[in-house]
């Protein structure tokens, strides 16, 4: 509304107006303290509030909605001049993707089969990316702000202060189309604030919005990347005047026929379910979930492809799918498949017909890339909302990434995919999920959950741009593991994989990541060692600086007499469950085993099952559930499944 509070970050009249000129001098005293190392950065933490201040100044844009519009983007983190999923630099995640695809190669050659049924024939995901010419307006945002600053894009893309007085001026030109003056009352940028975002109807627009201004409200303060103190001051009373959205031109939003909360901007855009060519179809199965079986598990995706070029893709009957995309942006959300259906995205049916995939836009084949807080926050009400519905645990054995589902049979494993990678930062996704990864346990607990600082977790990766080539310092969820307790042990192979473990950024065979749980096989020093892929493996976890939180629970370990007992990729029943008309699957062994003496942690009890869908016409569908029981373990970095008859359950030490 016109008559809230005025904005508490700024003072009305003392507002002075500078110069472009004299925003850039600023700027190129903040550069170096920006960009500084750690120390002298915190001795300046103050640099980067105050280049805040210049912009909004220069631009006449209240503070406060500066610093919430760029906390929905960056979380005010500059990310050293890297460019987001979708090619947005800096804290204000300006856009300039032409220039991010051009330094970056692009993925082909996919060897997962994406629906993962030995009973059909693969069905591979080769993902193109578009030419860049097709790329939206909201995805070229900087060269707009270089037009409206006189700044170069260089200084935008590297240069926080350059950065944040490019969205200044974007913010003041939206503001200015839409007839609106530049109101010190940051009440009075909600449309202006809905326009930034770059949605093309109101819903999303809106949701954008009022996530801005939900920060504004509540405010926030965090120490960023570069080692910068922000703090925004709360506003408790703010009411936005949201009648400005309808002067904002954008069409209207249609959420009809969608499975999503209400707070989030969702539209309907199917995956087709067609039938083509000798008795193919595709590029999903119809199912009856959850009557007719449970959904247990939610599956985080990257798209490794733009959100116009994906849509397309999921709309082709002989391509795969999945449930959902999100787009980075402004977390709009489409959806594809209904939950009770059976989307093939995972590379394991099993996973596939007992789950729901979210794909999150994100084109750059340079893993250093970063996600949008937008984004992460759009898709953790999601998977809230699926999560109470269908009664999915909210931990790391129910909520996957695509990098820990395991391959169903042996010579699928080297295939599987990676995504999101090591930089979607999953501690704060499950503070957004209201489940914090936290310590249950004393100092000396039995089980250890991994919990690295994300921002100063920054272990070194090759092979994000050039293979071989270090990739640039970033924070990361994982944690790397050794023979040995120290970094002159060699790192852990997975006989899996069956190649030598490096440090390339999808190799993930000596690697944890946030939120896992292993079983605690030794301690010494700085260093704790994990039962992990049959073996102990030692990860640096110093008591100052931990990278773990104690924990207890349940664990496995091989039955009394028994020296191992194998390890599967999928929980498929017994031959003898299967009814006439059903092809009896294999009950396939990884070439892992559970050894005698080790102990992993316990994620779920399942019985065996098994979906047979392999034809168009639904009449053979079949739910198959056998008599065997598994439990769903930790194994490695992938989850992995051992028969309930092969084992015994005992509390965690500690």
């Amino acid at each position: 509304m016109r008559g809230s509070a005025p904005d508490p970050t700024h003072t009305p009249g003392h507002r002075r107006t500078r110069t472009t000129a004299a925003v850039l001098a600023a700027a190129a005293l903040l550069l170096p303290l920006l960009g500084a190392a750690p120390a002298d950065a915190r001795a300046s933490a103050g640099a980067l509030q105050s280049a805040f201040a210049a912009a909004a100044a220069e631009y006449h844009v209240p503070q406060s909605v500066l610093l919430g519009v760029s906390y929905l983007q960056s979380r005010w983190d500059a990310h050293a001049g890297a460019p987001s999923v979708t090619g947005g630099y800096g804290p204000m995640h300006l856009t300039d993707a032409r220039t991010a695809l051009a330094r970056t190669p692009h993925h082909s050659g996919d060897t997962e089969d994406a629906r993962g049924d030995s009973a059909r024939a693969p069905r591979r995901a080769d993902v193109q990316v578009p030419e860049t010419s097709e790329l939206p307006a909201r995805l070229t945002t900087l060269p707009k702000a270089a037009e409206l600053t006189g700044l170069s894009p260089e200084q935008l893309r590297t240069d926080p202060a350059a950065n944040v007085a490019g969205g200044a001026a974007l913010l003041a030109a939206a503001q200015k189309d839409l007839g609106e003056p530049p109101s010190e009352d940051p009440a009075n940028w909600y449309g202006a604030v809905a326009r930034f975002s770059g949605a093309d109807d109101t819903a999303t627009a809106a949701a954008y919005a009022n996530d801005v201004y939900d920060v504004l409200r509540t405010g926030e303060e965090r120490t960023t990347d570069a080692g910068q103190q922000i703090t925004l001051a709360a506003q408790p009373g703010l009411a936005a005047d949201t009648a400005q959205l309808k002067r904002t031109g954008l069409r209207k939003g249609n959420a009809s026929g969608t499975e999503c909360p209400a707070s989030v901007s969702c539209e309907w855009i199917p995956a087709p379910y067609e039938e083509f060519g000798d008795n193919d179809y595709g590029n999903h199965d119809l199912g009856d979930r959850p009557a007719s079986q449970s959904i247990r598990y939610i599956v985080i995706h990257d798209t490794e492809g733009a959100w116009d070029g994906v849509i397309n893709l999921v709309q082709d009957p002989t391509y795969v799918s999945w449930n959902y995309t999100l787009r980075s942006t402004d977390g709009h959300i489409a959806q594809h498949v209904k939950a009770k259906d059976v989307a093939w995205h995972a590379g394991n049916w099993y996973v596939n017909a007992k789950s729901i995939g979210l794909e999150h836009e994100g084109f750059l084949a340079q893993p250093d890339s970063w996600y949008t807080e937008a984004m992460y926050r759009s898709s953790a009400r999601l998977v809230k909302y699926l999560a109470a519905k269908y009664r999915v645990p909210l931990d790391r054995q129910h909520i996957l990434g695509h990098d820990t589902v395991p391959g169903p049979t042996t010579s699928t494993v080297p295939g599987m995919h990676t995504d999101p990678g090591p930089y979607w930062d999953w501690r704060h996704y499950f503070d957004l999920l209201g489940h914090p990864i936290m310590a249950t346990a004393g100092t000396k607990g039995g089980l250890v959950t991994i919990r690295p600082d994300y921002a100063a977790n920054q272990p070194e990766y090759t092979g994000c741009v050039t293979p071989g080539r270090p990739c640039a310092a970033h924070g990361s969820s994982a944690v790397r593991l050794y023979s040995g307790p120290g970094e002159t042990y060699p790192l852990i192979k997975d006989i899996g994989l069956g190649s030598t473990p490096t440090t390339g950024v999808n190799d993930l065979s000596s690697r944890v990541s946030t939120g896992q749980q292993y079983a605690v096989a030794g301690r010494e020093g700085d260093w704790t060692a994990i039962w992990y892929l049959g073996q102990k493996a030692w990860f640096r976890n110093p008591a100052k600086e931990p990278t773990a939180v104690s924990a207890t629970g349940l664990v496995v370990t091989p039955k009394d007499g028994l020296t191992s007992v194998p390890v599967y990729g999928r929980a498929y029943p017994e031959a003898s469950a299967y009814p006439a008309g059903v092809p009896a699957q294999s009950v396939s062994p990884l070439p892992y085993r559970l050894l005698e003496g080790q102990r992993y942690v316990l994620g779920d009890t399942v019985p065996g099952e098994y979906y047979y869908a392999v034809t168009f016409t639904t009449d053979s569908h079949k739910v198959v559930v056998g008599q065997d029981l598994y439990y769903e373990i930790q194994y490695g970095h992938r989850v992995a499944f051992v028969r309930a008859a092969d084992v015994r359950v005992v509390p965690s030490a500690g």
